[in-house]
């Protein structure tokens, strides 16, 4: 006891000398960061005076200046800063704090966050071994406290068992750990947890708010989605202790790690989980740049704790961050083939994309692969070719064009659009507001064909279509085929969702204006862009090649036919001139090109006999066709999931002025902060080496405090998305940097961290806190004890349904839709069976329509990212909580489960349903309550056994016929009542 009171009289004079000395991070920075940075900080566009309050350099200036003090105390309404029109008012004790730092040298640091992480000297402390509890005794002892004693074995392991796995703990569980007399009982017990498959699930929960992941796209039509293999991937990820700096990395850049496998590239789904929009009248660049942002923001939360998107208009107003340095870290996120939207006439998943194969699909998918290859090198060989063409030559044949199954020649109106005189006889005048439409085109892929016409352009256009067979420039990126005009050029593409999935090639010439033009387009069905060609007057021209990627469907979502000359949503061939439209099913030789156009005699060759007279060669064409379709059906029924794939040139990037799409300002290129240490190169995967590297000073801080916060409710700093000058400063800083520096020295073990931290004696004292310790210390800063606090949302449904024996335990699969998806805000269908009872981390998530049982138990809506929730307290959650469907039917259950284990005996069951749900036995008192409910209950049930009966029928589970419905039925709103209990909601 001696020595304790030493101790305290030694902290208690140390912390009289802090107090006599302000820290410039942590007592005089808050200061100038509330009161003075908006108008003296790092934004240049509302700083005034030219005096910054932010750096060193003008601290002294303003100190040198006489002006600072001087202008913080004066009376004067016109002097006085800040502004009496602020309300920012500098208090008289935060005067004395800038007085007395002043008078000490005024020493001015870098941002504590922003300061590398160094080893930290643990207190010496006797008692105590845990280097956790090192560091909290030694700011307890300050105000003259020590732990409180811990809290009972039921009552830890019901923390353990819920922080670790997300439910209540078994029996079997409780019992084992109860009666395990061993020193390391207690370890073993975490241990147990910490390998149990229900970890993953638990820690996957809180990742998914993180990762703003949802089934549905969001926005006014929030279609679903498939992205649910992407969490499975991170509750495999946790259980399987995936180091956290692979964990990110994968997420970040997986795509990019040399000889990445699979699951890898499917980590980076995290970046595309953002909403995505699909509404009519919406412009695509507008919404690729918000996709880009939201993957900065993201990016700035969830692993550097800072608010980058307050960057994002103009300069940081109160960190080192400038507004070019945003579009640096934005220029990293935005090198992939996206659209802004995605289809809303077709099922297509936005790219660029993962197929999902297991092994037998990939053994199939490489045998198919090798019949195509087979049956083109077996065109390609021809055997006795040579010798039956000198056939055919010898016998003088006079060749046709066959396979046409299309002539237009224009020589009447198409209602607005109407004819002219043209290349042969009259042409259509084309409006580019009217389509010509046709009944053929519908060609799958797979399927080779030609294109020929006439046209006449009145200039160079920026953009015009020219003929198509999609249903809207904008849907799935006009998924089919087109031929365009783009800035004076040809474009000729095969597309099933623009621009990751298609093939598109561009001549390298502007086509010449006001001169008729042969054009002929054609697909030899290889679904390579090697398979298209371009000819312009009868012969090929030279073209690039700008996409060279397809792997699915070109048909599917209307617009089944070709149409001429104008497209919905896009811009048409306004005042082009078309002739001798014409469409063959098969691909043309070039003589047979060379004949459309001067109509001079088919010369023969073998291209020609091979393409139309050969019947060997034909049935080879069929040989191949039929092995691409097989092909080309197979791909077409691969599940895909959004993924990340680097381009291999990098978009420009370009500071957008006040955040707007189209206001582009100065270009910059891939970079990161000058305040923070290193290069973060050029790339993704180089990015996340800097973010995983151990000099960065906020990866670890960030995500250390993160796995704090879910143990104890609060982080070491309260605000987790905020490490810069708004946030809040540490509580313990020294523990924050001793942990931050352990976990990256442990190879980045999540699984080390959280026992490091569960078998300290700051984790396990009990919540029973005096009034006075509450008073003096009502947010727990100090952690003298530990803090009471609803359970989330999740474990709070998670484990009535386990304590009811409905929960099922299967891992992974697709979400499932329990009772609550009906009563959402765009109600949905609900599954039957297992899935009504699968764990919530599965409970399928719709962006505009989330579970409403969720939501009024403050889950996160994961629009954006989200690392911190609300803690609400609501009438609405106890009115949930009394008649969710999902509740009752747990209920009724439970007290099914217990009446037939004890047959009946009431007192015995009341005894285990409390027990069950709270983790204590109840007190006679509390029995006697209970007891007395339950026979009120069934008293009320017995005057009405309908209303037993109804109560019995909600959910889908059945009940026993056989036992008394007015017994069951008390016992099941007992049950419920039980589950309300604060204890049976909140962690103790």
């Amino acid at each position: 006891m001696k020595d304790f009171l030493l101790h305290v009289l030694i902290f208690k004079a140390c912390f009289c000398t802090l107090v006599a000395q302000p820290r410039y991070n942590f007592d005089v920075k808050p200061i100038l960061s509330d009161r003075c940075y908006h108008c003296h900080g790092p934004d240049k566009d509302t700083r005034k005076s030219d005096l910054r309050l932010d750096t060193e350099e003008g601290i002294k200036k303003a100190l040198e200046d006489g002006e600072f003090i001087a202008r913080i105390t004066s009376d004067d309404p016109e002097e006085v800063m800040p502004p009496p029109d602020s309300k920012l008012a500098v208090s008289s004790e935060e005067i004395a704090t800038l007085k007395t730092w002043i008078e000490n040298g005024a020493k001015v640091e870098s941002h504590w966050s922003f300061l590398s992480l160094k080893e930290t000297d643990i207190p010496e402390i006797k008692g105590f071994e845990n280097p956790v509890d090192l560091f909290i005794q030694n700011k307890l002892l300050t105000k003259g406290w020590g732990f409180l004693p811990e809290a009972s074995p039921e009552k830890l392991i019901r923390r353990v068992s819920f922080d670790l796995t997300g439910l209540p703990p078994t029996k079997n569980e409780v019992q084992n750990f109860l009666n395990d007399q061993s020193l390391n009982a207690y370890e073993k017990m975490v241990n147990h947890f910490l390998s149990k498959e229900a970890y993953g699930e638990r820690m996957a929960s809180h990742w998914l708010d993180i990762a703003r992941y949802s089934d549905s796209y969001g926005y006014q039509v929030d279609r679903d989605r498939f992205v649910w293999p992407w969490r499975d991937w991170v509750i495999k990820s946790f259980n399987e202790n995936k180091p956290y700096s692979d964990f990110i990395t994968e997420q970040i850049a997986g795509d990019m790690i040399p000889s990445a496998t699979d699951e890898q590239i499917q980590a980076t789904t995290f970046s595309r989980l953002h909403p995505q929009k699909v509404e009519g009248g919406s412009t695509e660049e507008e919404f690729r740049v918000e996709y880009v942002a939201d993957r900065v923001h993201t990016f700035g939360t969830a692993f550097l704790g800072l608010t980058l998107e307050c960057a994002r208009c103009h300069d940081h107003k109160y960190d080192p961050l400038t507004q070019e340095e945003y579009y640096k870290f934005f220029s990293y996120f935005q090198n992939i083939s996206e659209s802004g939207l995605y289809s809303y006439f077709t099922p297509a998943v936005p790219t660029p994309t993962m197929r999902i194969m297991d092994d037998s699909k990939k053994l199939r998918y490489e045998d198919l692969k090798l019949k195509v290859s087979e049956a083109e090198l077996a065109l390609k060989n021809n055997k006795d070719l040579d010798k039956r063409y000198e056939a055919w030559k010898s016998s003088n044949p006079t060749p046709k064009i066959k396979d046409q199954i299309l002539h237009m020649d224009f020589e009447k109106d198409f209602g607005r659009n109407v004819s002219v005189s043209g290349k042969i006889g009259k042409a259509v005048k084309l409006t580019g507001d009217d389509a010509i439409g046709t009944k053929v085109g519908n060609f799958k892929r797979f399927q080779p064909f030609t294109v020929s016409l006439w046209m006449r352009t009145p200039e160079i256009k920026d953009r015009s279509v020219v003929f198509h067979r999609s249903r809207a420039w904008t849907d799935s990126g006009s998924r089919g085929y087109q031929l365009l005009i783009e800035e004076g050029k040809l474009s000729w593409s095969l597309i099933h969702f623009w621009p990751g999935n298609a093939i598109r090639i561009k001549t390298k010439e502007v086509i010449p204006i006001n001169q008729w033009h042969h054009v002929v387009v054609s697909n030899n069905g290889s679904s390579k862009a090697a398979g298209l060609s371009i000819y312009i007057n009868g012969e090929p021209v030279e073209v690039d090649v700008i996409r060279d990627q397809l792997y699915k469907s070109i048909t599917g979502g209307g617009g089944d036919n070709i149409s001429i000359g104008q497209r919905f949503r896009d811009k048409g061939f306004k005042d082009g001139n078309v002739d001798e439209f014409k469409v063959f099913q098969r691909e043309l030789t070039q003589v047979e090109v060379s004949h459309l156009y001067d109509e001079s005699q088919i010369k023969l060759n073998k291209n020609l006999f091979i393409s139309s007279y050969d019947e060997e060669s034909k049935s080879m064409r069929i040989s191949l066709q039929k092995a691409r379709s097989e092909l080309t059906a197979f791909e077409d029924g691969l599940q895909e999931i959004m993924v990340m794939s680097e381009l291999k040139d990098p978009k420009p990037a370009y500071v957008l002025n006040r955040g707007s799409y189209d206001q582009r300002g100065k270009q910059v290129f891939a970079g990161t902060p000058t305040f923070l240490p290193g290069d973060g190169g050029q790339n993704r995967l180089e990015l996340s080496r800097w973010l995983t590297s151990p000099d960065n000073p906020l990866t670890s801080r960030v995500a250390v405090n993160r796995f704090w916060q879910l143990l104890f409710g609060e982080g070491l700093v309260r605000t987790p998305e905020d490490f810069g000058s708004q946030g809040s400063m540490p509580t313990h800083p020294e523990l924050l940097d001793w942990l931050s520096t352990e976990f990256i020295k442990s190879g980045w073990d999540i699984k080390k961290l959280l026992s490091i931290i569960v078998n300290s004696s700051t984790y396990k004292q009990s919540s029973s806190v005096t009034k006075d310790k509450m008073e003096a210390d009502p947010e727990n800063e100090f952690l003298g004890y530990y803090s009471r606090y609803r359970l989330p949302a999740e474990i709070i449904r998670d484990q009535y349904l386990a304590l009811s024996g409905l929960l099922s335990e299967k891992v992974g699969g697709p979400s499932a839709k329990p009772y609550e998806v009906t009563q959402s805000f765009k109600p949905i269908g609900r599954d039957k069976g297992e899935n009504l009872y699968r764990r919530s981390v599965y409970t399928f998530w719709k962006r505009t329509g989330p579970a409403p049982v969720m939501m009024a138990l403050d889950a996160s809506k994961r629009d954006v990212c989200r690392v911190k929730r609300e803690r609400t307290s609501t009438p609405l959650q106890a009115l949930v909580m009394l008649n969710d469907p999902q509740i009752i039917e747990a209920s009724r259950i439970l007290g099914e489960k217990f009446y037939n284990k004890h047959k009946g005996n009431i007192p015995l069951i009341l005894d285990e349903m409390f027990t069950a749900s709270t983790g204590r036995s109840p007190s006679e008192k509390e029995l006697n309550l209970i007891r007395d409910m339950f026979m009120e209950q069934k008293s009320e049930f017995l005057k009405d056994p309908e209303s037993s009966k109804k109560f019995l029928s909600v959910g889908d589970a059945s009940y026993d016929q056989n036992v008394p419905k007015e017994e069951l039925a008390a016992l099941g709103v007992l049950a419920n009542a039980i589950f309300n209990l604060w204890e049976s909601i909140a962690k103790f």
